[in-house]
């Protein structure tokens, strides 16, 4: 077995295999297994990547098959701000640049909350921003805010330049704490982007 920091020889064919039979032991939860409940050997890191813009790569070739990145994306874990790919039996670290799923789609409803945003990620999740799916903006590079989605247990989805303006653009100021903030409204959460007043002066 490999020790942390090493290389597993674990071939994408066997954990291919692995990943369809935990898939196939929990059919009730529309292929999403418990990996929450497992808690298998580390069995090193894989030679696998999930880059910024959520195409995943094996020993760098990207995985040109939508359904075997839907596949892994059912048995990924986080765990101390390390991502992994589990199953009963093993673990196996791989490397994720920045969040391992991409929101790409937004749709707009509503209900008894009044706006509910759903979002559809790059592997064909979709989830409801609420309370429990929540938005967080952080700070980028050019100046700008990203925004992320939480998708589940520790596992966010990187929100899109594209749907980031569509956020913009349905933004409203509401006082947070004593404080003039804008943001965004969902699911009966307000999820604030920056202060009021710095948006007003960049707009």
């Amino acid at each position: 077995m490999a020790k942390q920091g090493q290389t597993t020889n674990r071939g994408l064919e066997g954990l291919t295999a692995a990943a369809t039979d935990a898939a196939k032991a929990n059919p009730a939860a529309k292929g999403l297994p418990p990996v929450h409940l497992w808690n298998p050997p580390f069995c090193g890191d894989l030679d696998m990547r999930i880059a910024g813009d959520g195409t995943w790569f094996y020993m760098g070739t990207p995985i040109g098959r939508p359904a075997l990145v839907r596949l892994f994306s059912t048995i990924l874990k986080r765990e101390d701000g390390k991502h992994f790919l589990v199953t009963p039996v093993e673990k196996v670290g791989i490397r994720v640049d920045d969040a391992p799923f991409l929101a790409v789609e937004m749709l707009k409803e509503s209900g008894n909350q009044g706006r509910l945003l759903r979002f559809r990620t790059n592997v064909d999740d979709w989830v409801a921003c609420d309370s429990s799916h929540r938005l967080r903006f952080e700070a980028a590079a050019d100046g700008g805010l990203t925004p992320y989605l939480h998708v589940r247990a520790d596992l966010w989805a990187k929100v899109t330049r594209a749907l980031y303006y569509d956020l913009v653009d349905i933004g409203e100021e509401r006082v947070v704490d004593g404080r003039a903030m804008f943001g965004v409204a969902s699911g009966g959460e307000f999820f604030a982007m920056a202060d009021a007043e710095q948006v007003r002066g960049a707009l």
